[in-house]
């Protein structure tokens, strides 16, 4: 499995496809490979980078504290590694939040930006929701954890739709099950990320794409985004909930393709 050395520690990635590079972060708590779906379509015009963040997946899990500063200096050492000036980053929901990071610390580095179910900033609300989870993870067993976990990211018609899909996963947690630690620190690195007095200093293109049922980090969140970053677009995917990019996969593939291919 391809690895490299980054920030001091052993970062894992993958890739598929050839052309521009683009990197692709996953959220809270999954590997790289979660990615998958949307690759099988960016792969056809862009050089993806599928990587795992510092305690998920194969990537090296050090004890904490993480901060999403940190995960995005992890980024660019795998770019360094691999001969990478710039690229295009894209984001899911804990990536999105290390991707606001890589593009303000390092504004050279990155091309264009997609944003997904991101927030630049916890509220009361959404730093209760990550401090139960990491109560939660701490308690419950790794299928019991999924079912909650999957409760909060999916919208109720698409959870109905895919109800043997989600119990099938609950019965496969344990696979990939990041140890506690890990989960906690990520879960920290997302209370304390803050960019919202920095939004105005990105200044690349800017994709957001947000669940207008999204009740873990709400569409509000993503509105004041919107708001601070100059030329930023917003699509808006209605009825669907976090993982809106897996609940409408070919919209979400053609809206994001669209935008990362944008001279």
């Amino acid at each position: 499995m391809p690895t490299v050395i980054s920030n001091g520690i052993r970062i894992h990635y993958e890739e598929r496809g050839s052309g521009d590079p683009l990197i692709l972060i996953m959220g809270l708590g999954a590997p790289g490979s979660r990615w998958e779906d949307h690759a099988a379509c960016y792969e056809k015009h862009f050089r993806c980078i599928l990587m795992d963040n510092r305690g998920a997946g194969e990537s090296d899990r050090p004890p904490g504290p993480y901060t999403t500063k940190t995960m995005a200096d992890d980024t660019v050492g795998l770019m360094l590694a691999l001969g990478l000036e710039s690229a295009s980053i894209a984001g899911i929901s804990m990536g999105s939040a290390i991707a606001q990071e890589l593009a303000l610390s390092y504004p050279k580095k990155v091309r264009r930006l997609a944003l997904v179910s991101s927030w630049s900033r916890c509220d009361r609300y959404t730093q209760t929701v990550f401090e139960h989870f990491k109560k939660m993870r701490a308690l419950a067993s790794p299928a019991d954890f999924t079912q909650l976990l999957q409760l909060w990211i999916a919208s109720a018609p698409y959870y109905q739709e895919h109800f043997d899909e989600m119990v099938g996963d609950q019965a496969k947690a344990q696979e990939d099950y990041m140890p506690v630690h890990a989960f906690q620190a990520q879960s920290d690195a997302c209370v304390m990320h803050n960019t919202f007095d920095r939004l105005d200093k990105i200044t690349v293109p800017t994709l957001l794409t947000v669940g207008d049922a999204d009740i873990f980090t709400p569409m509000r969140l993503t509105v004041e985004m919107h708001e601070r970053i100059p030329g930023s677009q917003m699509v808006v995917f209605k009825g669907l909930g976090h993982i809106h990019h897996w609940e409408d996969l070919e919209r979400f593939n053609d809206v994001t393709m669209q935008f990362l291919s944008e001279n």
